[in-house]
C-alpha cells in the first residue's frame, strides 16, 4: 500500500486584486503571486523550500496553512484541505516563523507553554511528558520562568519550537528558524531538528536564508522565483546549475592597499577589511596575504542562496530546471 504524500500541490497558483486610483476611478488589476507550482513532499522527509525576496515564499506558506485558499490548482496537506479544513489542519501541524512569536509576550514561557496546551487540547499527562522531553532537548529549564519578553532572541526561538511542537504535530513549517541567531544557537537548533526528524519522522518545510540551514538539514531543495517553480532537487545539482565564488575576508592589523594575492579578485576595503572573490584555490591567498601583512583575522564565506540565484537567473535559457 502506498503511503500518501505529507503536502500534494499540483497547479497551484494565487492571484491577488490590487485596486488603484482616486476614489470614482477606481481600477482593478490581478498580480499573480504563485503560479502553477506542482510538487509533493513525502512523510518524514526535510525539504527546503527557497527563493529570493518576493517570490512566493510567503503566500505557498500561507496557502500550507490554510490562511490562504488557492486561486487555482490543488492542494492536499496530510490528506486536508488546508483552506476547508483549517482548524483540523492545525491540529496537525507546527508553525514556526523566525520573526514573530506565538508566545504571549508579558507571560513566563512557562505560562505560555501551558496556554498553547489548552489551544490544541493536549491532555494534562502527554503535555507533562513532552513538556519534560522538549525542556531537556531544548535546555529550557533555566528561562521557563522568565517573561518571554525579556528572552534573548536564541532563547525565544527555542520557546517558539516547543510551543509549535507541544501537540506533537506530523508537519513542522519553519520560516527562517535561525535568523539573527548565533552560531551556538543555530547549531543547537539544527541538532534538535535532525534528531526530531530522525526519531519521530516528522515532515518538516523550510523556508531560509541561511545556506547552513539548507546544508545541515535538507536533502532536497524545491527553489520558487516569480512565483514559480525553478528547480526541485538536491542542492548540489542547485549549485552545478550556477556556480557561485566564494569570498575571502581578509582583516588586517592596519588599512592597506587592496590585496593584489592570487587565485582572487578584490571587491572592495573598509577600513582594515577587505573583501576578495576567490577564483582559485584559497591557500595560496591566504599564505601571501599572512607573508606580506600583519593578519588580524581571516575568514571564508560560502555564497548564499542569493548569490546561487542571482548567477541562476543571469543565464539564458528557461528558467524551470528539475533536478529529481
Amino acid at each position: 500500500m502506498t503511503t500518501p504524500p505529507a503536502i500534494r500541490a499540483d497547479g497551484l497558483g494565487r492571484d491577488f486584486t490590487l485596486t488603484t486610483g482616486p476614489l470614482l476611478r477606481r481600477t482593478r488589476t490581478t498580480a499573480t503571486a504563485v503560479r502553477d507550482v506542482t510538487f509533493t513532499i513525502a512523510p518524514g522527509e526535510t525539504v527546503a523550500y527557497l527563493g529570493p525576496n518576493g517570490a512566493g515564499k510567503s503566500t505557498t506558506m500561507k496557502m500550507l496553512t490554510g490562511i490562504l485558499a488557492p486561486t487555482r490548482g490543488r492542494l492536499i496537506v496530510l490528506g486536508l484541505h488546508p483552506s476547508r479544513r483549517r482548524t483540523a489542519l492545525a491540529a496537525r501541524i507546527g508553525v514556526v516563523f523566525g520573526q514573530r512569536t506565538t508566545l504571549w509576550w508579558d507571560l513566563p514561557l512557562r505560562d505560555s507553554l501551558a496556554l498553547t496546551r489548552h489551544l490544541y487540547r493536549v491532555p494534562a499527562a502527554a503535555h507533562t511528558a513532552r513538556l519534560d522531553h522538549l525542556t531537556r532537548a531544548l535546555d529550557l529549564a533555566p528561562f521557563l520562568r522568565t517573561p518571554v519578553r525579556q528572552l534573548s532572541l536564541g532563547q525565544r526561538m527555542r520557546g517558539d519550537l516547543a510551543a509549535a511542537l507541544l501537540h506533537d504535530p506530523d508537519l513542522l513549517i519553519l520560516d527562517e528558524p535561525t535568523i539573527g541567531l548565533d552560531i551556538v544557537s543555530k547549531t543547537a537548533i539544527r541538532e534538535f531538528l535532525l534528531d526530531l526528524n530522525a526519531r519521530r519522522n516528522t515532515t518538516i518545510l523550510l523556508t531560509t536564508h541561511d545556506l547552513g540551514d539548507v546544508e545541515r538539514l535538507c536533502r532536497r531543495v524545491i527553489l520558487i522565483d516569480h512565483g514559480t517553480l525553478a528547480y526541485d532537487g538536491d542542492l548540489d545539482g542547485l549549485r552545478a546549475l550556477a556556480p557561485a565564488p566564494r569570498t575571502l575576508v581578509v582583516d588586517l592589523q592596519h588599512p592597506a592597499d587592496p590585496l593584489d594575492l592570487p587565485g582572487t579578485r578584490h571587491l572592495r576595503t573598509q577600513g582594515p577589511r577587505q573583501w576578495l572573490e576567490l577564483t582559485g584555490p584559497p591557500a595560496p591567498a591566504i599564505a601571501e596575504a599572512a607573508a606580506r601583512h600583519p593578519i588580524a583575522d581571516l575568514a571564508l564565506h560560502d555564497p548564499g542562496i542569493e548569490d546561487v540565484l542571482a548567477r541562476l537567473y543571469r543565464r539564458p535559457g528557461p528558467a524551470v530546471t528539475h533536478g529529481r
